[in-house]
């Protein structure tokens, strides 16, 4: 398949999935829940989709087991919108890439904090 259609195809599943849990679940487990990316195989039969859930593991572990009870109504919904021949099984994760980049955001905020500090020891305008 091609895969512009399918980068086209991914895309506008992780739009309606945003939609869907953002503005029509009503499971309040799903509160926190912001869908990153999502990743189809080259026969449109499978997408992966990573999300970030605001809160703590057991908050996470909560979020994904309620999309994945709600995932065969996320398909449904998604193939009344988009009318593809072909609507992929949803298989949710937990997206640790977006962890990893807010935790390199704060290293890197410290370490010019502290840059600033050690080159500014009496707390004036840097030279």
């Amino acid at each position: 398949m091609d895969a512009h259609r399918t980068e086209r195809v991914a895309e506008a599943i992780r739009e309606a999935l945003a939609e869907l849990i953002q503005f029509e679940a009503r499971d309040p487990r799903l509160a926190g829940v912001e869908v990153t990316v999502v990743h189809l195989d080259s026969g449109l039969r499978d997408a992966q989709v990573s999300v970030t859930v605001a809160g703590e593991e057991a908050a996470q572990e909560a979020a994904l087991a309620a999309l994945g009870h709600a995932r065969h109504y996320f398909r449904r919904e998604i193939s009344t919108r988009l009318r593809t021949r072909r609507i992929p099984e949803l298989h949710f994760e937990l997206d640790r890439e977006a962890e990893s980049t807010a935790r390199i955001e704060l290293l890197l905020k410290r370490a010019a904090r502290w840059r600033t500090k050690i080159s500014n020891p009496a707390g004036g305008e840097p030279a």
